[in-house]
């Protein structure tokens, strides 16, 4: 990977519907160069996907909550046990295993409190070899982006 790839990660990440005639001219392409490029990047495993970033909160969902879940044991069963019953929830966002005090951290979506805790008496408390759990609400998002380009 070069310049020209970074730049082309950088400005995909700002604006993922760039055209491809912008996006050349902005790293000083060819447009047909640039295209290649950017399919080989794709190939190459770099560029997974292009995603709209949608806010939560006009979707009427003004609550965030990261739990920590740590469960009963390690066994591959558990995890997996655990992780398909998450895929489940429509309301968690993301999961992850994390290696430290708790065995995953969930970002769930609720529309308000109430709802969360909905959320958490109906599904969250029914997972499968949960033994602790911890909500911590979010007050603010500070900053949420990817890896920069120029970090690569």
């Amino acid at each position: 990977m070069d310049k020209l790839d970074r730049s082309i990660l950088s400005i995909l990440q700002e604006n993922a519907r760039i055209s491809n005639v912008d996006l050349a001219d902005r790293i000083g392409l060819s447009a047909s160069a640039c295209l290649r490029r950017v399919a080989q990047l794709e190939k190459d495993g770099l560029i997974t996907g292009y995603h709209a970033n949608l806010s939560l909160e006009k979707l009427g969902h003004s609550v965030l909550v990261l739990v920590h879940i740590t469960l009963q044991g390690q066994s591959k069963e558990m995890l997996q046990d655990f992780e398909t019953a998450v895929g489940n929830i429509p309301q968690i966002l993301a999961c992850f295993l994390l290696a430290g005090e708790s065995d995953y951290l969930l970002r769930v979506a609720a529309k308000d409190v109430a709802d969360y805790g909905r959320i958490h008496s109906d599904f969250l408390a029914a997972l499968p070899h949960v033994m602790r759990m911890e909500s911590n609400f979010v007050l603010r998002e500070v900053t949420n982006r990817g890896l920069s380009a120029d970090s690569i």
